[in-house]
């Protein structure tokens, strides 16, 4: 090991880690160590194969050396495609608004459908126009920033998407239900078709 390629790789990992890039790719990495291209990409792979550092997918990498905890797969999912937000079973999952599911982590982008996988599990993203990308926060899990849907957009996002959406078929919790934000939930409804409109309206008509 050079001594000289391990301070780095240290200066590296202290600068990614204060700027709370917990994931990065080439281009991060440049913005925080000025240099050739060329030169960058030689260190991150002969670091990949110290098992320095883990790919995520292809051209986005986790620093694993002197990792204390794992990264939030929350927020694995807003950096593996991007734009996009975590959203749909997961975020309801996440609100207690449905039982805690096991199928991955489930998000909305603008960008064209896809799934990855790696090491962390499953990441699936579905495709929604763009004025419709909005009614997301910004929440902390496990010290790291994740964008994830409002309880009400989560759900619009879900029914945009099963439009016969069954309550009872999908375990709701209705007292989380009559919590949420009715007047936001139509505004929401409102960005995507009359359909979803009238199946929003339909839900609470049944609480």
């Amino acid at each position: 090991m050079n001594f000289i390629d391990y301070m780095k790789y240290i200066e590296l990992y202290n600068a990614l880690e204060t700027a709370g890039m917990y994931a990065f790719d080439i281009d991060d990495a440049l913005k925080l160590f000025p240099a050739d291209r060329k030169v960058v990409k030689q260190q991150i792979y002969y670091w990949k194969k110290l098992g320095w550092l883990k790919p995520l997918k292809k051209g986005l990498y986790e620093l694993l050396y002197l990792r204390k905890g794992q990264l939030s797969d929350l927020f694995i999912a807003n950096r593996l495609y991007e734009p996009s937000y975590v959203s749909l079973e997961t975020a309801l999952s996440y609100y207690s608004i449905i039982p805690e599911v096991a199928m991955g982590v489930t998000s909305i982008t603008t960008k064209p459908t896809r799934k990855f996988r790696n090491h962390y599990g499953f990441f699936a993203y579905k495709s929604i126009v763009e004025r419709a990308y909005t009614g997301y926060r910004i929440v902390d899990d496990r010290g790291q920033r994740v964008k994830i849907a409002e309880p009400e957009k989560a759900l619009v996002d879900y029914i945009y998407f099963d439009i016969e959406l069954d309550l009872d078929s999908l375990r709701v919790s209705r007292r989380k239900l009559k919590e949420l934000d009715r007047e936001r939930m139509i505004d929401y409804a409102s960005l995507f078709t009359k359909k979803v409109l009238s199946k929003v309206e339909e839900v609470y008509a049944h609480l």
